[in-house]
């Protein structure tokens, strides 16, 4: 299905007031990438909604209203923190940079209940920590690494090579030659 980008002047779905001037995005691929990087930009890791089943989304940049539509709802394993996330078939918030609050379609299994999540924001000096809040108010931290999508980690650890490789004046590479020329 090809995607479709439109700027409407009512809204998308059902004359709905929080989507009037919206862009509108249509097709899994290109809601995925339209998705991945709205993340992106307001800071977040590409993997903290690891949403693949979307059929459209969108962003009103003047109030900051986005929604992720998927054809049915999805729960996700996140390894980094031992959590499992599920995402309702529509998921809503209002977006600012390092900030997703007054969130809707997504709740985490603590122990043994479902407790929706209203809000996520970024924490710390460098922004390497992501805060999630319920709707009573009570929250968690996790590193924000926890949350990156595969891409986002091969690039990390590969990084990471490069710059052991930088430090140790590429000692392995030295070493294998000197047993070469031994």
């Amino acid at each position: 299905m090809a995607s479709l980008t439109v700027s409407t002047k009512t809204a998308a779905a059902g004359g709905n007031k929080q989507r009037e001037g919206a862009e509108v995005i249509t097709g899994a691929e290109a809601c995925f990438a339209h998705s991945k990087q709205m993340l992106q930009a307001l800071g977040f890791p590409g993997g903290v909604m690891p949403l693949r089943g979307l059929e459209e989304c969108g962003w009103v940049r003047e109030t900051g209203f986005v929604w992720m539509r998927q054809k049915a709802p999805y729960e996700h394993y996140f390894r980094g923190t031992g959590t499992r996330v599920r995402y309702d078939a529509e998921v809503t918030a209002y977006v600012e940079d390092g900030r997703m609050k007054r969130m809707t379609g997504v709740r985490s299994k603590q122990v043994m209940l479902w407790v929706p999540i209203v809000e996520m924001s970024l924490d710390g000096e460098k922004r390497d920590k992501i805060y999630f809040k319920s709707n009573v108010g009570i929250g968690r931290s996790f590193p924000a690494s926890a949350f990156a999508d595969e891409d986002e980690q091969a690039e990390e650890e590969e990084k990471k090579k490069n710059e052991n490789k930088e430090e140790n004046g590429d000692k392995p590479a030295a070493a294998a030659a000197d047993a070469a020329g031994k």
